[in-house]
């Protein structure tokens, strides 16, 4: 069974090189790898890399946004698996500061293999930086390899059947990837896309946590859109969802709900390590909106 990966990355090469270190120290082939930058800056070394080869790593651009570029990536693939059997081929997306284990990609090709029914993987969050302090590439080794102890996540326990997958860490079968692609009406961060892409996977077949593919979500802040467009987005973004029904309507105010409570306290208590302040302008941008009848995901383009 082949695999491929697909890499969106933005405004942070340096990151994107590491992520490479980790694919190419894989125990499962990779039949091909696609990074997708929006401008030269964003890709800029992959192709100096020791470990890169044509052969294997290609780098491509596409129109900023983790949606567009990662269904670039997807556009891409189809051409390099036209003919083949959509069964017996699976697509991995990992953001560009996932370190995964060396046998992250075997065990995934192995679940699959094993269950013919199976469309969607997601593997355990060993470690995860994005709710706090990010992860240091060395720090992220020592979790991987067990020489820090993992840290309670969401992604993490046996293996088990599950709704939606997690962005920073997933796979699917060609019968997803090759016609399915991101909601391009997501922008930038394309918060909670990975929920809406899985949902519709999940009509397909079923979607499974897979513990034994294992990594660390490093959670690196540089590169991320601006914390006003994140904020707007984090309200704009569940609410379309509910409309499109691949949120529950209970599970996104929940979520809606989190993040506003979380952007006040950490605003309340300055909180450095991430733009509290920015995201809870954002939120109180995207309720207004909400107000007036016109809250959308795609008006976070108007906001800097």
């Amino acid at each position: 069974m082949n695999a491929y990966v697909v890499i969106a990355t933005k405004g942070r090469a340096a990151i994107a090189r590491g992520v490479l270190n980790s694919l190419q120290e894989q125990t499962c082939p990779i039949e091909h790898i696609l990074f997708v930058g929006s401008e030269p800056a964003d890709v800029a070394g992959l192709d100096t890399h020791p470990r890169y080869s044509a052969a294997t790593v290609s780098v491509l651009l596409s129109e900023a946004g983790l949606t567009k570029q990662r269904n670039a990536g997807l556009e891409r693939l189809a051409t390099l698996t036209r003919g083949d059997d959509p069964g017996n081929w699976f697509v991995a997306f990992f953001d560009d500061d996932f370190r995964l284990a060396p046998d992250w990609l075997a065990h995934c090709r192995d679940a699959f293999l094993n269950d013919p029914q199976l469309v969607g993987v997601g593997g355990t969050v060993v470690a995860d930086g994005i709710t706090g302090e990010p992860i240091t590439e060395s720090q992220a080794q020592d979790f991987i390899g067990s020489r820090l102890p993992p840290m309670k996540h969401t992604w993490s326990g046996p293996r088990r059947d599950v709704p939606d997958l997690y962005g920073c860490n997933m796979a699917y079968r060609g019968t997803v990837a090759g016609t399915d692609r991101f909601d391009p009406d997501l922008p930038y961060y394309g918060w909670l896309e990975d929920v809406d892409y899985s949902v519709k996977a999940s009509q397909k077949g079923a979607l499974r946590l897979i513990p034994e593919c294992r990594g660390v979500h490093m959670g690196t802040s540089s590169g991320r859109t601006s914390g006003v467009r994140f904020g707007y987005s984090q309200i704009a973004n569940p609410l379309y969802l509910i409309k499109k029904k691949t949120i529950p309507l209970q599970k996104g105010c929940r979520t809606l709900l989190r993040n506003l409570l979380s952007n006040g306290k950490n605003s309340l208590f300055r909180n450095q390590s991430r733009d509290y302040t920015g995201r809870l302008r954002g939120n109180f941008m995207a309720i207004k909106d909400l107000l007036q009848g016109h809250c959308h995901p795609t008006r976070v383009k108007g906001i800097q």
